[in-house]
């Protein structure tokens, strides 16, 4: 609603405007007034400006926190995500060392006696000699069997004319087939008895039996020599095959299980000294003295060079492994706490776990589990108390990775 002012001028409300008087009089030009601002555009732009500047400092609170969340969970995983060394824990296979004395014996050795009895001609072999199978050794003479082998050639001659008359005979029914018999089994007698006395008269040649060397020779010409073995006998020569050695040696009962045929040997003796003589079980007698609780053990030796001799004494020494041994682990994978001795295992393949132990022998870089810990399981290097029960890890193989208590102090400082 326009009002009229003394001055000429009209009010609309929102400011002046140009009027022109209405009287009858000459038009005047035209005037230009100044007008106001509305008042109504502050008071809307005033607001939008206000929520406009909330807005943003909520976006950038919220860009911050979001930063700030995304930091710490990075922080988080670095904590959980801890990288471990590990290693298997496994029984100590090295193997252990089982030295028992022995006395050397050839593979082959025997004394020789006569199968007859006489004295001696003749000797064709003597000490330290080596010999053939079938090599003459010595001659004996025996008359008496030389008189008995002529008997009983002229006996067996007999013998034979007279079943070979009597065979004519019975043939003609002259005489009966009993008493045909009779001069026949007579004959067969004769003729065994004979070739007993050829293979006693035989027994004059001493032969070796087998190739070796001579290792005594207890005879000289004209030794009267008795048939027989032992005490009952004369010893004409002994001899042995030594190119091969045999030893044998008593094994313990907690050792017996791991000696086995094959099993290689080394043989120390005190004339060698450094020196050690490759060996092998060549036989056991799979059952234990029942009075010494031991399992008797046959090592071959070879002997190529003659070194070691018959008779010898010497130390057999063996490397067997324990199939039973304890379960051991290096020394910097466990920690004493206050539930005692203790290591850092993985379970479910990335999470810590401490499992208690029973510590039996230390061998410096290792110790011996006695129980707590089984075989394979993967034990944590180096572990400290930083690591708590559950925490979530990276396993990495051994050596790959800095150890769990320098990783755990870097993600601390964060």
């Amino acid at each position: 609603m326009k009002t009229r002012q003394h001055n000429g001028h009209e009010h609309d409300g929102h400011g002046e405007v140009e009027v022109q008087e209405r009287h009858g009089g000459p038009q005047t030009p035209k005037r230009s007034v100044p007008t106001h601002p509305p008042v109504r555009s502050v008071a809307v732009w005033g607001p939008i400006a206000v929520v406009s500047v909330l807005a943003l400092l909520v976006i950038v609170g919220v860009w911050r926190h979001m930063r700030a969340h995304g930091a710490q969970e990075q922080f988080t995983k670095e904590t959980n995500q801890l990288a471990v060394n590990v290693i298997d824990a496994k029984r100590d296979l090295k193997p252990k060392e089982l030295i028992l004395p022995g006395t050397f014996q050839a593979i082959k050795q025997t004394t020789i006696y006569p199968r007859s009895n006489g004295y001696v001609q003749s000797w064709k072999a003597d000490i330290g000699d080596n010999v053939q199978a079938g090599q003459l050794l010595a001659e004996i003479a025996t008359p008496e069997v030389d008189q008995q082998l002529a008997q009983a050639r002229a006996q067996e001659e007999i013998t034979k004319v007279t079943a070979d008359r009597w065979r004519d005979l019975v043939q003609k029914n002259v005489v009966s087939k009993q008493e045909y018999d009779q001069n026949e089994k007579a004959y067969e007698g004769a003729r065994a008895n004979l070739q007993q006395l050829e293979k006693i008269q035989g027994f004059q040649q001493i032969l070796a039996p087998f190739a070796g060397k001579i290792a005594a020779r207890n005879i000289d010409i004209g030794t009267l020599v008795t048939a027989g073995t032992g005490n009952s006998g004369t010893p004409l020569f002994s001899i042995v095959q030594s190119d091969v050695l045999r030893v044998y040696v008593f094994a313990p009962q907690e050792n017996a299980p791991s000696i086995h045929e094959g099993l290689a040997a080394k043989i120390i003796l005190q004339e060698y000294p450094g020196q050690e003589f490759d060996g092998k079980v060549t036989r056991t007698a799979g059952a234990l003295d029942p009075q010494s609780r031991t399992m008797q053990v046959e090592v071959q030796v070879p002997n190529n060079e003659g070194k070691l001799f018959a008779g010898m004494y010497g130390q057999v020494k063996f490397l067997l492994a324990n199939e039973n041994a304890p379960i051991v682990v290096p020394a910097n994978t466990f920690l004493f706490r206050a539930q005692g001795p203790q290591v850092a295992t993985i379970v479910n393949e990335k999470h810590i776990h401490w499992q208690s132990i029973r510590v039996g022998r230390d061998f410096g870089d290792r110790l011996e589990v006695l129980d707590g810990l089984k075989e394979n399981t993967k034990v944590v290097m180096n572990p400290t108390d930083d690591l708590r029960e559950g925490t979530q890890v990276e396993v990495k193989p051994t050596g790959e990775s800095k150890p769990a208590s320098s990783v755990a102090q870097s993600a601390s400082t964060k």
